[in-house]
């Protein structure tokens, strides 16, 4: 693959998985308009987030096995499809059930992409894979730090349906890039339906899908009390997800798999420590930095680009020393900076101004910026190559199962008041966090060297 082709190839992965998380963050922005417009409670209107994650974590490793089954290039073709009809269904939704059901349209096409996407960078990408995958996170984290403003200024020019239309340049640049300058599935046995569905384990994708709802469900509404039952179905559920694909011929997921390849378990435990890290600041700072600090809006929202700006920055970096000299001392550098960063400000967390604050946050970003380029290239390293899609649905569902549980973290934490002695307590937490994250990381390097 040329330099021209290798361009033209990783333009059509990025714009399509970018889909993803431009949409989940655009949405926060559209949510007071869609509320009036529709006469609902916000607790009603606040489900166009709520079944975006579920369906997106569920859905995602579910993708990657029909794709690795059916031909990854087609499964993300087919995902740029599902987004489509809710780019062009949405603005017409008369009820809230509509568009509820378009923006699982979003979310299930969406989500599609990813996995495809990052087994089509596995097949394709031999030389410098590293550097491309920091290509397509710039894309990702692009999209997720500055989503809520482009998304204002949509709203601001054409109301809420204008951020659904907003989708449709990018679709069509991707589905036409996808067609034209990514390399044809190979020829894959033709099933019939019947054996489709044994080669896709439709029972253990039952148990999974179910166990994953009750259990998220659970997360999304810990604030709200304890709700027993929900847990219990979602444990009961995974439970025998496990034993199931234990002794099934065709499993969903190999759970032996993850039993034996403990450097892919592992990339997947730090990829959720660290989404707990990065979504606890990105969704917690904002209200601590008006209601506390006393912040305008407009100052805690450049204060928040010095986390998300950081993060996108050195991810160009990253590619080439991951390149270089492999995964694990980024991560292990990212891992001190994780739970450095949290330190500092919990020893100033008395003395608080714009500018440790500013150059703190900072440090943050680059942190989450170096882990989540290196456990992408990790996961892809330790995930067999007939099982990449899956692993890397999987891998994402590890992103929403972190940010749920930052929403957990950060109700406990400033649920009750929100305060500077919460914003201690969250530091101390973080803290935790990161220290956690870097015992993982040293693990890995010995995981790594024994392997070697």
């Amino acid at each position: 693959m040329n330099k021209k082709q290798r361009g033209l190839f990783l333009t059509a992965i990025a714009t399509g998985t970018m889909l993803n998380p431009l949409n989940s963050s655009m949405i926060s922005l559209a949510l007071h308009s869609i509320q009036h417009d529709f006469s609902l409670s916000f607790a009603t209107v606040s489900w166009l987030i709520s079944t975006y994650y579920l369906a997106s974590a569920i859905v995602v490793p579910i993708a990657g096995k029909v794709g690795d089954l059916i031909g990854r290039r087609k499964m993300l073709l087919i995902g740029l499809l599902l987004v489509a009809v809710s780019t062009v269904g949405a603005p017409f939704a008369g009820t809230f059930m509509v568009l509820l059901g378009m923006r699982l349209f979003q979310a299930v096409g969406s989500s599609a992409i990813y996995p495809a996407g990052m087994a089509l960078v596995r097949k394709h990408i031999h030389e410098k894979q590293a550097s491309a995958l920091a290509i397509l996170s710039i894309f990702t984290s692009s999209m997720l730090a500055f989503g809520p403003t482009a998304g204002g200024f949509l709203i601001d020019f054409g109301g809420w349906p204008a951020i659904f239309t907003v989708n449709a340049p990018f679709i069509l640049l991707s589905f036409l890039l996808t067609w034209f300058a990514v390399p044809k599935d190979p020829e894959t046995t033709h099933y019939t339906l019947r054996a489709f569905w044994k080669q896709l384990d439709s029972i253990g994708i039952a148990f999974f899908a179910i166990g994953m709802s009750f259990l998220l469900y659970f997360l999304l509404s810990f604030e709200h009390g304890l709700h027993w039952v929900p847990l219990g179905v979602g444990v009961v559920s995974l439970a025998a997800f496990f034993l199931r694909e234990l002794k099934a011929a065709h499993p969903f997921i190999d759970v032996r798999l993850l039993r034996t390849n403990q450097r892919l378990t592992l990339v997947y435990i730090q990829f959720i420590l660290l989404n707990i890290f990065n979504y606890s600041l990105f969704f917690g700072l904002p209200s601590f930095f008006q209601d506390v600090m006393r912040f305008s809006l407009k100052t805690s929202g450049l204060m928040m680009i010095f986390l998300s700006g950081a993060s996108t920055l050195v991810a160009f970096l990253m590619g080439r020393w991951i390149d270089r000299s492999g995964t694990s001392m980024p991560t292990i550098v990212g891992g001190v900076l994780m739970f450095g960063g949290p330190a500092v400000l919990v020893l100033i967390s008395q003395h608080l101004t714009l500018v440790n604050l500013s150059v703190t946050l900072i440090f943050l970003g680059i942190s989450y910026g170096i882990g989540n380029v290196t456990l992408q290239a990790a996961m892809l390293d330790a995930s067999p190559d007939h099982l990449t899609g899956t692993s890397s649905g999987l891998f994402q569902t590890c992103r929403y199962i972190g940010s749920i549980l930052s929403s957990v973290v950060l109700a406990i934490v400033f649920g009750a008041d929100l305060s500077l002695a919460g914003f201690h307590t969250l530091m101390i937490i973080l803290t935790v966090t990161g220290i956690t994250f870097s015992l993982s990381a040293v693990y890995a390097k010995r995981l790594e060297h024994a392997a070697g």
